[in-house]
């Protein structure tokens, strides 16, 4: 069915671009739009607010982490319509990321490789950018902030790079997403291990209470995983999500497989695969969780959702709230609008 949106008209020039630089081209022009006040064009979900986690959401539709990850474009892509934004994976110590060329789309699919590798500022600009938004000065939004380590960090001494970011955004979050799942960082992934997990939970928490009572302010704590994990591991990450009472749980970062997208230009690239070929994988962590966790904790679903179709199978797969990304690369701002009324 041929798109007839604004955006349909314009995906065509953004494709001719290689995919990180139309990236860089649309996040300035978005800031721009709504500076001017352009973006009250776009069609905004009706209020449907949702508490989770103590936290009032104005829709259960948000952005996932990833797009905006030095926090410089909060107010452009707050215009959307979202009930929640997330930026990030913000780090210590600025670093590059990965080489060039680092995000490729497989159109076919509806899917994207990246390697992006946490290229971000650093903390104490990322913090600054939060600050300066209009979102965060209103406090009329719920803005979740999210935390990972350095490359250069070993392995053993990950606890400290998150440790040391969960104090300095802490006072400026809604929620802080602890980002142990990127493929994209060497390692990164052991901390997802039952004693690597335990332990890292068991700091964080900690530093959670301490900074909850030095700031007269409780900000929860929610843990990004992969969807390449099995039901054994499933089982031990919900246990440990309980037994250091986290608030929530994103479900799930990118994948490592490829079977999805075998044959295709660009499948055999390295990288974490979004869009719709992680669609089932995730669906399986979030109904994986659901039956260890129950009502306890809420899940947050995020990966694959291109429709408002995808967005409800992910609520009904025991999602509180969904996460939008790739489906926006696809699908343009009127994706959230959609997903947003299929869930109403």
């Amino acid at each position: 069915m041929p798109d007839n949106s604004l955006y349909g008209l314009v995906r065509p020039l953004l494709f001719s671009l290689d995919a990180e630089s139309a990236h860089n081209l649309t996040l300035p022009a978005l800031r721009r739009a709504a500076a001017l006040g352009l973006t009250k064009l776009i069609a905004k979900p009706a209020d449907d607010p949702r508490t989770v986690m103590g936290i009032r959401f104005a829709n259960p539709v948000g952005l996932a982490a990833g797009l905006d990850k030095d926090g410089a474009y909060i107010d452009g892509l707050a215009a959307l319509g979202f009930g929640f934004i997330e930026i990030g994976t913000v780090t210590p110590r600025a670093q590059p990321g990965n080489p060039k060329p680092r995000i490729f789309r497989l159109p076919a699919a509806h899917a994207v490789i990246n390697r992006m590798g946490f290229n971000n500022g650093g903390v104490d600009a990322f913090v600054t950018n939060v600050q300066a938004s209009r979102f965060y000065q209103s406090k009329q939004g719920v803005l979740g902030l999210n935390i990972g380590k350095n490359l250069d960090t070993p392995i053993e001494r990950a606890a400290d790079d998150y440790l040391y970011c969960l104090e300095k955004v802490y006072p400026y979050a809604s929620y802080v997403t602890v980002n142990i799942s990127s493929p994209n960082t060497k390692n990164l992934r052991q901390l997802q291990g039952a004693s690597e997990l335990d332990a890292l939970l068991s700091q964080l928490k900690e530093a959670q209470l301490r900074l909850a009572d030095q700031h007269k302010r409780y900000v929860p704590l929610t843990l990004k995983i992969a969807p390449d994990i099995d039901t054994e591991q499933i089982k031990n990450i919900a246990d440990a999500l309980l037994r250091h009472k986290i608030d929530g749980v994103i479900a799930t970062n990118t994948t490592i497989s490829r079977d999805a997208v075998t044959g295709l230009q660009h499948a055999e690239e390295t990288g974490g695969l979004s869009g719709a070929p992680v669609f089932e994988a995730s669906n399986r962590v979030v109904r994986g969780l659901k039956a260890e966790l129950g009502d306890a904790l809420p899940i947050i679903g995020v990966g694959g959702i291109l429709s408002g179709s995808n967005a409800k199978a992910k609520v009904q797969a025991g999602a509180a709230l969904v996460q939008l990304y790739s489906g926006l690369i696809y699908r343009g701002p009127a994706l959230v609008k959609e997903c947003a009324d299929a869930l109403r």
